[in-house]
């Protein structure tokens, strides 16, 4: 009978004794079983595919980052043509595979679009680095001009020819404030001199890769203006969006003095330079930092603004309301500001993604459809990723992107809308359910985003919910309509007395900042997040978010298996910068142990970051444990009942061949920031600069004797292979 599996008895053996026999059909009634499973759950699950579309060719990008280059990308997109065409062979078998053979087919095709999309993108935009230093003088046209009065300096991006090859590139140059022009404007042709080098990879294992995004914005080379610059063609200063960008922001800091100013410059123009670090900090460890980058948020005020604006104002003409539909005519008004205000805050990625995102809303409130969906979210994900895949890998991207589906995928969850649904009751109880609803999303928002935040800036604040409570709402509906109407008046000259109320409400989310920032337990430290554990917590949240039902809960496995693996993570007990000049020995207290001070407080935060300690830190030289002389220092470290010994160079002075072989000798692990000879031969790891060349900063485990290097992580990049460091070599001896 069709549909059943036939009886075959047993076989016997001469005795009459039954002896098992191979069943070759049971492997296949068993994988028939499973794609049967799989078509009934995919049949009945109700998904939305259009997500899983934007995830897919989301992974395809991922992967290309992933694996280490042509050969590797282009295998992974024919294996996706084998499983595509492999799933039509098999749907042509049994037409009862529809859904499993559609998710297959689909998957594959967006999977292999995302590696071929951000490949040829990177082909198109990416800029070889310089190949060492250099210091020329150079004659370069302004491409972009950047105001950071914090900083005291002015960052040029320029359009030049590199001086030995004479090929063009851009580069970006750091002008002193003592040094500016107001002629030095996009457009201006100058000269200077200039000390470049390539763009800097990542310090240390997991620290920012400046290298990979100079990459996509095309920077050969960075570096800082040596001496005066000579204006060879003043630039039009007179027009252009930038002046008026750079206008706003000082028109409105000296309406509004100190740190207010600086924030209300930042929500109207984008302009982020005046703006002073120990404010970034409060509002960073606060969970209030995404309030300071044109994002989502002002977008969406904006644009919600110019909507209800010009509903209100329209409807009151009566003639137009009878005979044009309102709300479109009010979305096309929304569309236009959020597109004027993105224009005029710059137009970087975010605000461009945001707009998007704000005009398909306006979209489907013109339309009569549901504005807030996942189906709409996922078009929006497309749209940035076809034009830049590159930001997917962002802290940027992934942060706003989770806060939405994470809202969106909460208040669509069936609890919740019983939670919300409309009822008969008072104002205080409507109140009080509309509060509780603000305190649970912004929790849900913190745990979204708390995985990306500590894999990109290995800190996170624990109190962002309570002061986003109060942050969101004063930004949104107090700050910026009144700097709206602030600039409105002073079109007038009256707009001192909205400046005044500007400046209060911005005094107030300072202070909100400050106090978060400062209480007990307010920031969480996670020193290392490896990508796997990464990658199962974007998984389990997606999973999460993106199915219906009970079937969702099964996200959290991958979420709590993820956590755990976090928390349990091997630490690193030595960190050694790529240039073998920074040491620091990590747990030995609160407190870092470092080889030597440093000057740049670039080194210094990325040391703390990747330990997860931020108390003052000590040098060899202080600490019980080391002995320094003038060239060398020696430190015993004891990890797990076993003492590792460390030698550090110290400086450049010649040393006597035979003592140098000794001290290697008696050490475990040698670190220098030159090359060493080669009869150095330390008992375990010998990291001169030969070595760090090729594989980067380092990050040694001494339990575990494991060592990471930066390079493990980059394969064939271009980004990496323009510092001449390809294969990872790592000079052990055991």
């Amino acid at each position: 009978m069709t549909g059943q599996v036939p009886f075959v008895p047993l076989a016997g053996d001469d005795a009459g004794n039954n002896v098992a026999v191979q069943r070759p059909w049971r492997k296949s009634i068993r994988l028939s079983s499973i794609g049967g499973a799989l078509e009934s759950f995919l049949a009945s699950a109700g998904l939305d595919r259009g997500p899983w579309l934007a995830v897919g060719f989301a992974a395809g990008i991922a992967l290309w980052f992933v694996l280490p280059g042509p050969q590797e990308w282009v295998i992974a997109i024919l294996l996706c043509a084998v499983a595509a065409l492999a799933a039509g062979w098999a749907w042509k078998g049994n037409e009862r595979r529809i859904h499993c053979t559609m998710a297959v087919v689909a998957l594959a095709v967006v999977l292999a679009s995302g590696i071929g999309v951000i490949w040829v993108r990177s082909a198109l935009v990416g800029a070889e680095p310089v190949a060492r230093p250099f210091t020329a003088t150079l004659d370069a046209r302004v491409l972009t001009r950047e105001e950071r009065p914090a900083e005291e300096r002015v960052r040029l991006v320029l359009a030049t020819r590199e001086p030995e090859s004479g090929r063009a590139i851009q580069v970006r140059v750091n002008l002193p404030d003592r040094a500016d022009d107001p002629a030095i404007a996009e457009g201006a042709v100058i000269r200077l001199k200039a000390r470049l080098m390539p763009p800097a990879p990542p310090m240390l294992p997991g620290a920012y890769d400046f290298a990979r995004a100079a990459w996509f914005k095309g920077y050969a080379a960075t570096g800082n203006a040596v001496g005066p610059v000579t204006v060879l063609e003043a630039g039009e200063e007179s027009v252009g969006l930038p002046r008026l960008q750079r206008g706003l922001a000082r028109h409105i800091r000296a309406r509004i003095d100190g740190s207010p100013g600086t924030i209300a410059a930042a929500l109207a123009s984008g302009d982020r330079g005046a703006i002073a670090e120990s404010d970034e900090q409060a509002m960073r460890d606060s969970g209030l930092t995404h309030l300071l980058s044109i994002s989502g948020l002002h977008v969406s005020a904006v644009i919600g603004a110019a909507y209800v604006l010009a509903l209100w104002v329209l409807a009151g003409w009566p003639w137009l309301a009878l005979r044009v539909r309102l709300p479109l005519v009010a979305a096309g008004v929304g569309a236009i500001a959020g597109i004027g205000y993105t224009l005029l805050t710059g137009a970087e990625v975010p605000t461009v993604r945001s707009c998007a995102g704000a005009v398909l809303v306006l979209l489907a409130l013109a339309l009569g459809r549901e504005p807030l969906s996942l189906r709409m979210v996922a078009v929006a994900v497309m749209f940035v990723l076809l034009l830049w895949p590159e930001s997917l890998i962002g802290p940027s991207f992934q942060m706003s992107f989770a806060a939405v589906i994470a809202i969106i995928a909460l208040h669509t969850a069936a609890p919740i809308r019983a939670f919300l649904a409309p009822r008969e009751e008072g104002w205080i109880a409507w109140m009080a359910r509309r509060t509780v609803m603000l305190l649970v999303t912004g929790f849900v928002i913190e745990l979204a985003l708390m995985p990306i935040v500590l894999f990109h800036f290995h800190r996170a604040g624990v109190y962002g919910a309570l002061a986003n409570m109060v942050g969101i709402p004063l930004t949104t509906f107090i700050t910026m309509p009144l700097i709206a109407l602030a600039l409105l008046c002073d079109l007038a000259g009256i707009g001192a007395p909205v400046w005044w109320m500007v400046g209060k409400s911005l005094e107030l989310l300072l202070s909100i900042a400050h106090v978060t920032a400062s209480q007990p337990g307010a920031v969480t430290h996670l020193p290392t997040m490896g990508h796997g554990v990464f990658a199962l917590f974007l998984a389990g949240g997606l999973w999460l978010a993106l199915w219906r039902g009970r079937v969702r809960l099964l996200g959290l496995l991958p979420v709590i298996l993820a956590a755990g693996l976090a928390l349990r993570a091997p630490g690193t007990d030595i960190l050694v910068t790529g240039d073998g000049r920074h040491v620091a020995i990590v747990g030995e207290g609160e407190r870092l142990v470092l080889l030597r001070a440093s000057r740049s407080d670039y080194t210094r935060d990325n040391l703390a970051e990747l330990s997860g300690l931020t108390a003052e830190p000590v040098l060899f030289g202080a600490w019980p444990g080391a002995r320094c002389s003038r060239d060398f220092c020696t430190a015993t470290v004891v990890r797990a009942g076993k003492a590792y010994h460390l030698l550090a160079t110290r400086s450049r002075a010649l040393v006597e061949a035979g003592a140098l072989t000794q001290a290697c000798a008696r050490a475990d692990i040698v670190i220098a920031d030159r090359r060493l000879p080669r009869n150095c031969t330390p008992r375990w790891i010998k990291a001169d600069r030969r070595m760090l060349q090729q594989s980067g900063g380092l990050a040694i485990n001494l339990t575990h004797r494991s060592v990471t290097a930066v390079a493990q992580n980059q394969g064939r990049h271009g980004w990496w292979k323009g510092h001449g460091r390809g294969k990872v070599v790592l000079t052990l001896f055991e």
